[in-house]
């Protein structure tokens, strides 16, 4: 068998399981809940792997073994702040997120959680929180689609076009007819396929190359310096990169898993599966740039610098047999598409839940909103296709702080949308706009080498509170809520559907003597 025979069989097996879950979810899906958020269904270990794997993306498999194998271990400060905020947004988000969405009107999106929580009835909220998913998200989707062309056309010497097209009809077709179980589902997969890779390629390397020892000694060799954690670091570099935990509070496609969640209870299970996965994930990352860096000094395998990014493709094609090594770049694929249909479906929940029911305010059937949700995500995913197809550097760059954006647009409002009662529609709309302000003008500028997401989480923050202290007036159903949500955080699943007399799925709406009692 021939390496690119081994690749495409790899590939098809791949995109006809991709497609056989999302037919499955189409059989469970009845309503616009289903499509959007799976009936509140997920288990921990499916929304855990979900979670982190439409989070990590290529940058898990080449972003950061790329960066690694270039500058050192010193690159890995991003990757210690992001496991340590993925964990913080488990342990305090997820719990209190779970239970308050359900509280908050069954709410299915975080815009429409936001109107929700704080009874804006002039769904403004819902609105410009809609605009800014759709935006940002639009260009997050395209970027997907234009590293799936540039995988396929590095890896198989494909046209890019065609390639992309590729990647975005597999991704639509099982978005489109499966909604959010076929993404959660195909997302376990493809979690569970990028961590078996990036656990298999140094540990083979290791095995391959005559033992740690002689990794140890290739890697000093090659550069004395590489194992230092503040190797030509500074102390804002150092600092910037641990702020990348921070935009975790304020992702819509990572949250949406926290609020799909069976119960709040089992928040605590899939925090310790998915903080389990994303650190064995990154430990093994970090492994295949050392052992890459090894290989490369001892005349294993040729990686030169401009190859960076492909050190984990050109490990796998020269460690394991033609279909293993196939296996190997649809992992990468997986990285990739499992982060596409996140968004794709994110973006699609806020055209149909926020910005059209936010200005239409008409009542949609069952069926018709999941009709709605389609159309959706299809007309999304064309508009996100014709910015790929450009393949432009603007592109690319702007999803460079779009984690900042999200991070600090969202991120302190759904905090203190959880944790502070006296949060109103006025702060919650005055720290949105200012983080995503302060965000796009820091991220142009650049002031001091600083992440903008530092500046941009405080201006969100202390505009969120400065206003809520201005406009806050006591509401008793809004205080009835907050401590109900906070006493059901906790909940089981059985205590759940006691408490809301088994009405937990399916597009309820959660009447409001509940929640006084």
């Amino acid at each position: 068998m021939t390496q690119a025979s081994g690749q495409a069989i790899a590939m098809i097996i791949y995109f006809v399981a991709m497609i056989v879950i999302g037919i499955w979810a189409y059989t469970r899906t009845q309503n616009l809940d289903d499509y959007m958020l799976g009936g509140r269904g997920l288990g921990p270990v499916v929304a855990a792997l979900s979670a982190g794997a439409s989070d990590m993306s290529g940058w898990l498999l080449m972003g950061l073994p790329g960066a690694l194998y270039l500058s050192g271990i010193v690159e890995g400060w991003i990757a210690v702040g992001l496991t340590v905020g993925a964990w913080l947004n488990w342990k305090i988000t997820a719990p209190r997120l779970r239970s308050y969405t359900q509280v908050a009107n069954n709410s299915i999106t975080l815009p429409s959680f936001l109107g929700n929580r704080l009874h804006d009835s002039s769904n403004a909220l819902r609105i410009v929180a809609g605009l800014i998913i759709f935006v940002f998200f639009t260009f997050y989707v395209s970027s997907g689609m234009v590293a799936g062309g540039t995988f396929f056309e590095s890896a198989f010497g494909m046209e890019y076009h065609l390639g992309m097209v590729l990647v975005a009809a597999v991704v639509v077709l099982y978005t489109l007819v499966g909604g959010f179980l076929a993404v959660s589902w195909t997302d376990l997969v493809q979690g569970l396929m990028m961590l078996a890779a990036l656990v298999a390629v140094p540990v083979a390397g290791v095995f391959a190359l005559g033992g740690p020892a002689a990794v140890a000694e290739g890697v000093r060799e090659a550069n004395p310096d590489f194992l230092s954690p503040f190797g030509g670091a500074t102390f804002v570099g150092v600092i910037s990169a641990l702020a990348w935990g921070l935009g975790y509070f304020g992702q819509p496609h990572i949250v949406v898993r926290f609020m799909a969640l069976r119960s709040p209870r089992e928040a605590k299970s899939a925090r310790r599966i998915g903080i389990g996965w994303m650190f064995l994930s990154v430990l093994g990352a970090s492994g295949t740039a050392i052992i890459g860096i090894a290989a490369n000094q001892k005349g294993a395998v040729k990686i030169g610098k401009e190859q960076a990014e492909s050190v984990f493709i050109l490990m796998g094609q020269d460690l394991f047999p033609v279909l293993l090594a196939g296996f190997m770049l649809a992992a990468i694929l997986a990285a990739i598409m499992s982060t596409v249909s996140s968004q794709l479906l994110v973006t699609s929940s806020a055209v149909v839940e926020d910005i059209y029911k936010g200005i239409v305010k008409r009542k949609l059937s069952a069926m018709g909103g999941v009709n709605l949700g389609r159309t959706a995500v299809l007309a999304v995913a064309l508009l996100a296709a014709g910015l790929a197809w450009l393949r432009t550097d603007s592109i690319l760059n702007l999803v460079s702080f779009a984690w900042a954006g999200f991070g600090a647009s969202f991120g302190p409002v759904v905090l203190l949308s959880l944790y502070w009662r006296k949060l109103t529609t006025k702060g919650a709309l005055a720290g949105m706009v200012a983080g995503a302000v302060v965000v796009g003008v820091w991220g142009t500028f650049k002031w001091g080498g600083l992440y903008e997401i530092i500046p941009g989480f405080a201006a969100c923050l202390a505009c969120a509170w400065a206003v809520s202290k201005l406009t806050y007036k006591p509401n008793e159903r809004i205080d009835a809520e907050f401590a109900l949500a906070a006493k059901l955080a906790g909940a089981s699943a059985e205590e759940i559907n006691q408490h809301f007399g088994g009405a937990t799925m399916s597009g309820t709406t959660i009447a409001y003597h509940n929640t006084e009692s």
